[in-house]
């Protein structure tokens, strides 16, 4: 018989409330049970000492029995001292899935193509200040001669 240790869930809809139990690995989640070591009250605040309620002796008696921890009760029995949990290192964890490069990547196409019409503008609107400057005697010497020609 396989033993493991593991949240029992119990609450209303919408407002959960577990109990760690020691139970046979093929019983259901919330179903038949050998002992209730604890209870976890995820509501509360993280640094609430009434968030988790272990007994650790009785734990560590499982533990030497062969019971298994599921990960999230391994995390509390790392907390409280009672099992050191190995860290885990998953690099790709992190990482976008493919929608969500392929989306990134055309916003990123879509930015430089806006940058580039920007700078282009920018260079039209320079070149066009130069131009005006070059023929503004000339216009200058025109407006002059036409009130001349009023005259």
């Amino acid at each position: 018989m396989s033993l493991s240790i593991r949240l029992s869930r119990g609450g209303s809809k919408k407002r959960p409330y577990y109990r760690v139990v020691v139970a046979d690995a093929r019983s259901p989640r919330d179903g038949r049970f050998i002992e209730k070591i604890g209870t976890y009250n995820p509501l509360l605040a993280k640094d609430s000492p009434e968030r988790i309620k272990l007994d650790t002796e009785r734990a560590t008696h499982w533990l030497k029995m062969g019971a298994q921890p599921t990960d999230r009760v391994a995390r509390f029995l790392d907390v409280l001292g009672v099992k050191e949990r190995p860290a885990r290192n998953n690099p790709n964890k992190g990482k976008p899935g493919e929608k969500a490069t392929e989306r990134a990547e055309e916003r990123a196409e879509k930015l430089r193509a806006a940058e580039e019409a920007a700078a282009e503008a920018a260079a039209q609107a320079a070149a066009a200040a130069a131009e005006p400057a070059t023929e503004e005697p000339a216009e200058e010497a025109a407006s002059e001669e036409a009130p001349a020609a009023d005259a």
